[in-house]
């Protein structure tokens, strides 16, 4: 799969959920429809001006660019399902999640693609590197992957990674409850219950001080590891 010039472009939608992004929104959602994909952006009731920026880029791509949000911060599984279930309706077949603190390589989305669009997988993960994350990341990774495998049944390499790609059959199948980051996880066990076909490619992350204080540390994955628990006892 080619990047602007390839004809699937118009068919995926990248679901971008934003809180308080003022930094790095424009540039995202811009760079993505730049490339010749639509972008869904989730405002997910940021305090900043990062629904006027999603606005002002809107203008530029109105074709491409669809702003939608929420009136107060609902989390991000909750940010991630609104888009997921708008790119279905507006007639995704690919719908990529990305996010919008500026750590994902915009030059990635054809790789996650690729897998889907050869009918090799339903869903497909871009797994960083662990060896170049910051160590308190990495070490949280390294947990949270194993509680994956324990909880989940499923040994992936990066189960917490913000970016990653379904076919419009995954994306309606998956039945994503969580609010938070616990998101992530709940990704791993929805594709695992509905035997998905699950592939990984590697991607690149760009770390930052602002990509750094996001995303799975301990407290959070005791939040996660918590609800794990309680959902088994459901069972």
């Amino acid at each position: 799969m080619s990047d602007a010039n390839s004809e699937i472009t118009k068919d995926v939608y990248l679901v971008v959920p934003a809180f308080n992004e003022e930094k790095t929104v424009s540039q995202i959602i811009e760079g993505i429809a730049e490339k010749g994909y639509n972008v869904i952006l989730v405002n997910d009731g940021s305090r900043d001006k990062t629904l006027e920026l999603a606005i002002g880029s809107k203008r530029k791509y109105p074709n491409q660019i669809f702003v939608v949000s929420h009136v107060i911060n609902r989390g991000l599984g909750a940010a991630l399902k609104t888009g997921m279930v708008l790119a279905h309706n507006k007639g995704a077949k690919y719908i990529v999640t990305f996010d919008a603190d500026g750590q994902h390589e915009i030059a990635d989305i054809p790789k996650v693609c690729k897998p889907l669009v050869d009918g090799e997988a339903d869903v497909v993960i871009g797994a960083r590197p662990f060896e170049d994350m910051p160590l308190s990341k990495s070490f949280a990774n390294y947990i949270m992957n194993a509680l994956t495998l324990i909880f989940y049944g499923r040994n992936v390499k990066d189960s917490q990674s913000g970016l990653r790609a379904f076919t419009a059959h995954a994306a309606d199948a998956i039945n994503i409850v969580s609010r938070g980051y616990g998101v992530s996880s709940e990704f791993i066990k929805e594709i695992s219950d509905k035997n998905l076909r699950l592939a990984e490619v590697t991607i690149t992350t760009i770390y930052t001080p602002e990509t750094q204080n996001k995303g799975t540390d301990a407290i959070v994955g005791l939040r996660i590891l918590t609800k794990m628990v309680i959902d088994l006892f459901r069972l």
